[in-house]
């Protein structure tokens, strides 16, 4: 670990001097898993990932609406001087703003400013194996310690204050593929994560911490042992190399003490051919015990998966009257309602152009064509691996009662051939490259009704997008394209009402928060960390 203590101590005394005493009091305040359940109270801070333990990514703040959208100016910009893709979604506690770079850099600063308070650098072995980029995600926050999970399979704990390392703790084997990309979600005195490298063919997992220590307090296996429910949906010794990571961060309800974490795929992603079975837990919705991480249920999307359609989008919990759900936008191009007491399914519908389904069982799950399974000279299926949508961050708005995600229709031509597996090696089993048939190729954002699974209307990109979405009680969508422009909607109607071009692709999804009676939001582009609000 690379931590450069003179740079940070002349950087945090210089921010000390510049934004004087009362920094240091609102930089001491602890962050307590009390606060964590009522963040609905705290709407000028952004306490999780996806703002909420509902996932559902909507801010409180009304400040920034419809009527002056059109208004918002850059109000400070952070550089992080890193390459690659930025998907990071800061968090925000009492003025200080934390959040990750690429290559596992973390730091804090000042919400007002953007001015820098400290740097955390990860010194990253040079053979580690991300799949899709060195990326991360974000962090989490609790008591006085951030956590941040890293490309080489650790999980570590940072002094809020300073940026020094608390605990460091190694999860599994980076060298067999084995890596962090997620933001971590703090729960009572837990930190949990899963894992990333569904692409190496490592075995799945979920990991809690405790958050003093470093104490690891339970691990679910997402692809199950001998002797375990499940283990029989695997081939022969398929189990062993069987992916189902949980590369992205879940949901939690506190009024069951329930975890709602999503699975990937399985391994090789585009061949089932020596994986014959279901493959549990991949592609599937678990609930988990908190405590424990005991498995009450599960619901998976995608049996046998051969098209790399990862379930690993935030799950997103709603209530209707004394109705308890979770809402996805899944990967393989439907939108599921799912009763979350139970894991029945409610409602399957299609949100974007597939051409792998065209029936449904006695339940209403989505069934495979046989005709879909990729072959040695190969077709084309709808979605392509891409998805209709990916891990691109959801919201729901409850005030106009819509769900909205970033979606794409293309088709990929998938083929198929034997692949040994190879510990350390990417252990696909396939190719797989666009198609014609969904031309023009192109992406939206979506809003739809979760109710009926209908889509309400539709926002078109330039070209597919891989940015997130942010609603907010000012009436307001915001979410971001590949070229790089910043874009706030109406979101009852999608009438875009202001863009603001940034100069980089969006990786990331935005989020807001409040400092001193003044709304910002925020969002990363290139490798710089925009804030935004009224003049």
């Amino acid at each position: 670990m690379l931590h450069v203590p003179m740079i940070m101590t002349m950087i945090r005394f210089l921010a000390t001097c510049v934004l004087g005493s009362s920094f240091v009091v609102q930089a001491s305040a602890q962050l307590t898993f009390e606060r964590l359940l009522n963040s609905g109270k705290e709407p000028q801070n952004w306490l999780t990932y996806s703002g909420d333990y509902a996932g559902r990514r909507f801010s409180p703040l009304d400040q920034i609406n419809t009527s002056n959208a059109r208004s918002l100016v850059a109000k400070w910009v952070y550089q992080t001087a890193g390459t690659g893709k930025f998907e990071t979604t800061p968090l925000v506690v009492d003025g200080i703003l934390f959040a990750t770079g690429q290559d596992d850099r973390a730091f804090a600063l000042d919400a007002r400013t953007g001015r820098p308070i400290w740097l955390y650098q990860r010194q990253l072995p040079g053979d580690i194996r991300p799949c899709c980029g060195r990326v991360n995600r974000g962090l989490a926050i609790l008591g006085d310690k951030v956590f941040l999970g890293t490309l080489d399979a650790h999980v570590i704990a940072l002094d809020a204050k300073t940026g020094n390392v608390i605990w460091d703790v190694a999860s599994a084997d980076y060298k067999i593929g084995y890596s962090f990309t997620a933001a971590p979600l703090a729960v009572k005195n837990l930190i949990v994560i899963g894992v990333s490298g569904g692409e190496y063919g490592v075995r799945g997992f979920i990991d809690a911490y405790d958050a003093a220590t470093g104490t690891r307090k339970w691990r679910f296996n997402t692809v199950p042992g001998p002797g375990e429910p499940g283990h029989d949906t695997w081939e022969g010794d398929s189990w062993k190399v069987g992916g189902a990571p949980a590369w992205n961060t879940g949901t939690y309800d506190p009024a069951t003490n329930h975890l709602f974490w999503p699975t990937g795929n399985p391994a090789p992603s585009n061949r089932g051919e020596g994986r014959a079975g279901d493959n549990l837990y991949s592609n599937s919705l678990l609930a988990l015990n908190a405590d424990t991480g005991k498995l009450n249920w599960y619901f998976q999307y995608t049996k046998h998966d051969e098209h790399d359609w990862d379930a690993t989008q935030v799950p997103v919990m709603i209530d209707t009257g004394n109705k308890h759900l979770i809402a996805q936008a899944n990967r393989n191009g439907f939108f599921y309602l799912v009763d979350r007491a139970t894991g029945k399914l409610l409602l399957a519908n299609p949100y974007g152009k597939i051409t792998w389904s065209d029936g449904k069982d006695s339940e209403g799950r989505p069934v495979a064509k046989k005709e879909a399974s990729p072959t040695l000279e190969g077709h084309t299926v709808c979605p392509g691996a891409l998805g209709t949508t990916n891990w691109m961050a959801p919201t729901f708005d409850p005030q106009t009662g819509l769900f909205y995600v970033t979606a794409r229709d293309q088709c990929d031509i998938f083929s198929t051939a034997a692949q040994p597996y190879e510990a350390g090696h990417a252990y696909y089993g396939s190719a797989y490259f666009p198609s014609d048939e969904a031309e023009p190729y192109f992406g939206a954002l979506r809003a739809i009704d979760p109710s009926t699974g209908q889509m309400k209307w539709e926002f078109r990109h330039v070209s597919p997008s891989w940015s997130g979405v942010l609603s907010t009680a000012g009436g307001l969508a915001f979410t971001g394209d590949a070229e790089g422009n910043f874009i706030a909607l109406d979101a009852a109607s999608g009438k875009p009402l202001w863009h603001f071009q940034m100069g980089g692709e969006v990786y990331a999804s935005p989020m807001a928060f409040a400092v001193d009676g003044k709304e910002y939001v925020a969002i990363a582009a290139g490798s710089a960390l925009y804030a935004f609000g009224l003049p």
